[in-house]
């Protein structure tokens, strides 16, 4: 049976708990154990076959008591409240791994490893990513807040650059690594402050990432 047909580009600001690089990336335990991480992206441009998706953003929260391989995990998405009732239904398909092949994207892998999914909520969502930058801010009014700034070096205090670049990855090939933070007060309650964080332009269709 042939997929949906499905495109998304755009930013995004992701952080975690773990320390900056995070050692999720490289097949390494996480820092403390477990993985707890916000993710928030603006969709430049998107659509699920004849919906449109451009525009829109959506934050999802997760939480795994171990290594993400490891399964067991928790998530709940955010979806801008004034995407359509199309526009939502789209979204959450994608975002649930579903009309995509299996380990193609982060989002079929994520899915995989989870074991409770709350009920989606649709919000008012305030973004703001500058890849250029590292900055970013997300906000969730009474929901959550994440911030990213650039790290920084420990003598001197300046903005210090560093690259990750993953050729076969399933959610990006090239970030821009950053430093964190979040505060959640939703379904999953997860904070972290200085911890991981990384800026990526993403693109991605069902059958993977748009290399």
């Amino acid at each position: 049976m042939a997929m949906a047909d499905w495109r998304l580009e755009g930013v995004e600001f992701a952080s975690c708990n773990c320390n900056w690089g995070c050692p999720c990336q490289f097949s390494s335990p996480p820092t403390h154990g477990k993985c707890e991480a916000v993710v928030s992206m603006r969709i430049d441009k998107g659509h699920f076959e004849n919906e449109v998706l451009d525009g829109l953003c959506w934050v999802g929260t997760f939480a795994w008591p171990g290594a993400i391989h490891e399964g067991n995990g928790r998530c709940q998405v955010f979806i801008e409240e004034r995407a359509t009732p199309g526009q939502r239904a789209a979204l959450l398909t994608i975002l649930s791994g579903a009309e995509t092949v299996p380990g193609a994207t982060v989002f079929q892998v994520f899915a995989s490893t989870l074991s409770e999914v709350l009920e989606p909520c649709f919000v008012p969502i305030e973004i703001k990513i500058d890849i250029l930058e590292r900055k970013a801010h997300t906000r969730i009014p009474g929901v959550l807040e994440v911030t990213g700034e650039p790290i920084r070096n420990p003598v001197t205090g300046e903005p210090q650059r560093a690259r990750l670049v993953l050729p076969d990855g399933f959610e990006f090939t090239e970030a821009e690594m950053a430093s964190g933070s979040f505060d959640t007060q939703g379904g999953i309650k997860i904070s972290s402050k200085g911890g991981h964080g990384h800026f990526a332009r993403l693109h991605f269709t069902g059958q993977g990432v748009v290399r």
